[in-house]
């Protein structure tokens, strides 16, 4: 059994957990290679149904626990789940958000799992980039990146040239305007968020609409994950 830590040029990535292997049975069955089982688990009702589709798919199951050590799982971790990465281009014809060069594992799983519940399911990342196969990331969308169109782009140009449409930058500049003054624009839009530390550059003024979310001066600036998820939510009303 060959197997090795989790590498940005690997063909293959991982999925810790019940549920997340249950989200790729629904989803992408066909990118799943084998699941490592840990040994001695007790195996209630719902871990059992997953194991008899498994079977009935003819997908490999290992039991062993070196899995676990090699990648690190948690004690509370039952499965692992190893799918061959799969590559996706965005829909033309609905709403995107677009993140410009996030750096933060956790922060991108969050925000795809809330992308994911408000129907924003098309992600355009700006590179230099997180990997969003990294498996940080897949588990913290708990499933909810199997769902999404996910398509990286070398810069913005290139991505508004494919995808040519309003964009609505969120950033602090003196010609943005609060966001609830565009939540009426009609699809597809773009909503475009920058880097967890630096935010957008100034020059997205001149290719977007900035526009900002308006809060009380006790603090400086939103979470991102936290700003993507309050501008989602404002614009899908």
């Amino acid at each position: 059994m060959k197997l090795s830590r989790y590498k940005h040029s690997s063909p293959v990535s991982y999925a810790f957990g019940a549920t997340l292997c249950l989200e790729l049975l629904k989803t992408r069955p066909d990118t799943i290679k084998r699941v490592f089982l840990r040994p001695n688990t007790n195996h209630g009702q719902d871990l059992n149904r997953i194991l008899k589709e498994l079977a009935e798919k003819h997908i490999e199951i290992i039991e062993s626990p070196k899995p676990f050590n090699i990648l690190s799982a948690k004690d509370s971790c039952l499965l692992i789940t190893e799918f061959t990465k799969f590559t996706t281009t965005l829909d033309a014809t609905k709403n995107h958000l677009v993140l410009a060069n996030p750096s933060d594992a956790g922060n991108l799983g969050t925000i795809i799992r809330t992308a994911a519940a408000m129907n924003f399911n098309n992600l355009a990342i700006i590179e230099p980039a997180v990997d969003h196969f990294n498996p940080k990331v897949v588990r913290a969308t708990m499933g909810a990146i199997f769902h999404l169109n996910i398509e990286y782009f070398p810069n913005f140009e290139i991505y508004t040239k494919k995808y040519p449409r309003p964009c609505f930058a969120f950033m602090l500049d003196t010609k943005s305007q609060p966001a609830e003054n565009f939540i009426d624009t009609k699809a597809p839009y773009s909503l475009v968020f920058g880097n967890e530390a630096t935010g957008l550059p100034d020059s997205f003024a001149n290719t977007c609409q900035p526009v900002i979310l308006r809060q009380s001066s006790q603090v400086d600036s939103l979470n991102l994950s936290i700003a993507a998820s309050i501008a989602m939510y404002l614009f899908k009303q």
